[in-house]
């Protein structure tokens, strides 16, 4: 049985992406595996705290990236 974490920073997707994101990421491993695979298929949406998740050496923060989902 897959167990599949999705580490997101907290506060960036609401709960309608994050209920998108773990069917889809099902599907997928039904896809992959045949229909068997959905009742087995574990998906995990991690929240991590704003600025506890760095890139570069720099702490990222929930509004660096609704800058980078609009495009600044």
């Amino acid at each position: 049985m897959p167990l599949i974490d999705i580490q997101v920073l907290d506060g960036v997707f609401t709960p309608e992406q994050k209920k998108e994101m773990i069917r889809k990421v099902t599907d997928t491993m039904v896809e992959i595996e045949g229909e068997a695979m959905r009742g087995v298929t574990w998906v995990r949406v991690i929240d991590v705290p704003s600025g506890q998740w760095g890139i570069g050496g720099k702490a990222l923060t929930c509004a660096d990236i609704k800058g980078i989902q609009a495009g600044a």
